[in-house]
């Protein structure tokens, strides 16, 4: 990734920091840079759309790195609501904790969170993968389409309410399950997939098979009068 390119966010303004990682020059190799001084800042890292990697030192408001692309960006320090929202691809790493809506209708990408994140994490996902090595909130994976959750910890109540077609993975707790959520069995696929985001996010002192897998018990696809209570 070339030089590393250091900027202070005591010395240039949020909008010039990320207007400069937004508009890379195609043609120059300058992609390693280092974000200091974040103190809490909303938006760091938002729309970043080309390869490089931004290592943010401290901690960060709302929706950093949201509507990401191919960027990995490392953020030591926790998170507010919002982190990596609508993210299509690259990596975002969390070594800290999140808040709410982490991961919020991202399309693609990965999305590590080695602390806890709170209510909502993962909601109306469509495609990302997320790993949470530690525990979250309620309402997590609600209405949640596409891609995979991995949890380490214990999961908050209403897990997977009106869940879709992603899979969610709890090794620990669940304290309730959303309305069409329910335990499956895990199949040998399943469990590849599982395997490799453990893998994936450095987490070797877990199995895969003491995770439990849950998804949509597909009933509430379609209005039926017999599950009207449901709805």
């Amino acid at each position: 990734m070339g030089e590393l390119i250091k900027l202070d966010l005591k010395k240039k303004t949020l909008r010039e920091v990320n207007d400069l990682l937004q508009n890379l020059d195609p043609k120059s190799n300058l992609r390693n840079y280092l974000v200091s001084n974040p103190t809490g800042n909303h938006a760091v890292c938002a729309g970043l759309k080309d390869e490089m990697e931004v290592l943010i030192k401290g901690h960060v408001g709302y929706y950093c790195a949201g509507m990401n692309q191919k960027a990995l960006i490392t953020i030591e320090g926790n998170v507010g609501t919002g982190v990596a929202e609508n993210m299509m691809s690259g990596i975002v790493h969390v070594k800290g904790n999140a808040s709410q809506s982490a991961g919020a209708t991202a399309h693609g990408g990965t999305l590590i969170v080695d602390g806890n994140t709170s209510s909502r994490c993962g909601i109306s996902m469509k495609g990302i993968d997320i790993i949470v090595k530690g525990s979250v909130g309620h309402m997590s994976a609600f209405m949640a389409q596409a891609g995979n959750m991995v949890v380490c910890g214990d999961a908050g109540e209403a897990l997977g309410d009106s869940i879709y077609e992603a899979k969610l993975f709890v090794r620990g707790f669940v304290k309730s399950l959303g309305a069409d959520c329910e335990e499956k069995k895990m199949n040998k696929k399943d469990l590849e997939i599982l395997k490799s985001l453990l893998k994936k996010a450095n987490i070797n002192n877990f199995d895969a098979k003491d995770f439990k897998m849950y998804g949509s018990a597909r009933k509430l696809y379609n209005f039926n009068i017999d599950n009207v209570s449901e709805y």
